[in-house]
């Protein structure tokens, strides 16, 4: 029997913070993202992996698609802008000033990035763009 597309993301989630690798945890996101193509919050995830990976051009192309579907998440909007500083692109300081904006009008968003870029430390203790962008959010 196939998992339901809420029960693979959802499993895929626990799977991630029981500290599963990331390369086992892609092809999860991947399928929930081509089974649910509109679902802003898979995308999210699989430009988190990707990111973790260091795979930012397949990052970039996913955190592009969460935010086209789902403007006003600060997440997509930071794995976005991650994503192209690590590819080189201009353009990154709207998506951080719009994730500041989000995180200044809801304090729960901002508990959770922090939550996130700990995360995304721990994982991957020298991710100089991470500090980069936890500066640029919590520290200006």
């Amino acid at each position: 029997m196939t998992q339901t597309v809420e029960s693979l993301f959802d499993t895929g989630l626990e799977r991630y913070k029981a500290g599963e690798s990331v390369d086992s945890l892609i092809p999860v996101f991947k399928e929930v993202c081509d089974r649910a193509p509109r679902t802003s919050s898979a995308w999210i995830c699989l430009s988190w992996l990707y990111l973790l990976n260091n795979k930012p051009n397949l990052a970039y192309k996913a955190a592009n698609k969460a935010v086209k579907l789902n403007p006003q998440d600060p997440q997509g909007r930071i794995n976005l802008a991650l994503a192209m500083l690590e590819t080189g692109q201009k353009g990154l300081r709207e998506h951080i000033d719009f994730a500041q904006q989000l995180i200044f009008v809801n304090p729960e968003w901002a508990d959770e990035i922090k939550n996130s870029i700990q995360d995304g430390l721990n994982r991957k203790p020298d991710w100089q763009n991470l500090i980069k962008v936890k500066k640029w959010l919590f520290e200006e």
